[in-house]
């Protein structure tokens, strides 16, 4: 281990990139296409532009650091960060900082960041390394996988006690997808989801907060409560129903411009590009994600080892579950649950987490390709 860590400082200083060409071409278009977006969304706020740059260059950064560590490295020191992972949620449930009744956020100097975010790496690293160190996983015995949902549960909780309940679902939901590929026997997959489903009920009833379930029922009746818990999600929908085929243009949205839609460019920017670049313009960024998670795809089936595998293909899973969520909840067909748009939307924490999936994506493409 101790050679490993002498040797990283060549992998740091070595000016070549490792990056790949066609993913990092997509994720660029894309991170444009988001700045044209987010000065629209802020009513052309110059403040929150210049920090958005500002995350985008700490992002491409990070992305080319950690594309350059070959994924041995990240087998190896897995644990580690997840125990880290473990003591930062432990910290910010206890010294977080609260906005908005969260406490979510850890202060060191001018940088706040989500700890949950580190969680999205962490899990899909520790269970990857606990397969790749049992690689006979389709027989799996129930005390294996009874560790990998201490792997997975543990953090939840202490997401859900800050509490992010749309964090924990990400994290949950691309866990099980995790599992699932991963080969696990479909009886114990399935005893999982009787197991998840279960437990759904008992926390609904029992824990939910009460603002949390009213968010389940305004995805059901909206319409019970259009001026109240209703009315965010009314006002989404009419914005991506107006701008119809065409769109209203670029900073000609009401909806966001007149104050009708909260956080507009982060949670809701969906409906703020909706509304001003229409449906073509929401067919250019799906497009554009398709792309992306497909090279992601793509580099994970042609991955020569387990470890490499699914680690690959959980990163993009989880970037393929934040889209689906976010566009879900201001579409009406998911509750709300406070999930930002993947790369469009404005967020330090989010935006540099995806940027370092992406970098180890690459660096198991590179080292993959380039290996004796």
């Amino acid at each position: 281990m101790f050679v490993m860590i002498c040797n990283l400082k060549k992998y740091f200083f070595n000016i070549k990139l490792y990056v790949d060409r066609k993913l990092l071409f997509l994720i660029s278009i894309l991170l444009i296409y988001s700045i044209f977006i987010i000065w629209s969304a802020s009513n052309e706020n110059i403040y929150i532009i210049k920090w958005k740059i500002f995350q985008i260059s700490v992002g491409f950064f990070s992305m080319i650091i950690f594309a350059k560590i070959p994924p041995k490295i990240y087998e190896l020191f897995a644990p580690y960060l997840y125990i880290l992972c473990i003591l930062l949620l432990l910290i910010v449930n206890f010294f977080g900082h609260v906005s908005k009744g969260a406490q979510r956020w850890l202060e060191i100097g001018y940088i706040h960041f989500q700890p949950s975010e580190i969680a999205k790496i962490s899990i899909p690293l520790m269970i990857a390394r606990f397969i790749y160190r049992n690689n006979k996983f389709s027989s799996f015995s129930f005390i294996n996988v009874f560790f990998l949902l201490i792997i997975v549960i543990f953090p939840i909780i202490l997401i859900i006690l800050q509490p992010d309940l749309g964090t924990a679902i990400l994290i949950l939901f691309s866990s099980f997808f995790i599992l699932f590929l991963s080969g696990i026997n479909w009886r114990l997959f399935f005893l999982l989801f009787i197991l998840f489903v279960f437990f759904s009920f008992i926390y609904y009833f029992f824990f939910m907060h009460e603002y949390q379930k009213m968010r389940i029922i305004m995805l059901l009746y909206p319409e019970i409560d259009p001026f109240g818990s209703g009315y965010h999600i009314i006002q989404s929908k009419i914005a991506i129903g107006s701008g119809g085929f065409w769109g209203k243009g670029w900073l000609n949205g009401t909806q966001s411009k007149l104050k009708f839609l909260p956080e507009c460019h982060t949670d809701f920017i969906f409906s703020v590009l909706s509304e001003e670049f229409g449906f073509i313009g929401v067919l250019f960024l799906l497009f554009l994600y398709i792309l992306i998670i497909w090279r992601g795809l793509y580099i994970s089936i042609n991955a020569k080892n387990i470890f490499n595998k699914i680690v690959s293909s959980s990163l993009i899973i989880v970037f393929f579950t934040y889209i689906f969520v976010n566009i879900g909840m201001v579409s009406g067909i998911l509750p709300i649950v406070g999930v930002p748009l993947p790369l469009i939307s404005y967020g330090g924490s989010s935006l540099i987490t995806l940027m370092i999936g992406f970098g180890i994506i690459m660096s198991i493409n590179f080292y993959e390709n380039n290996s004796k």
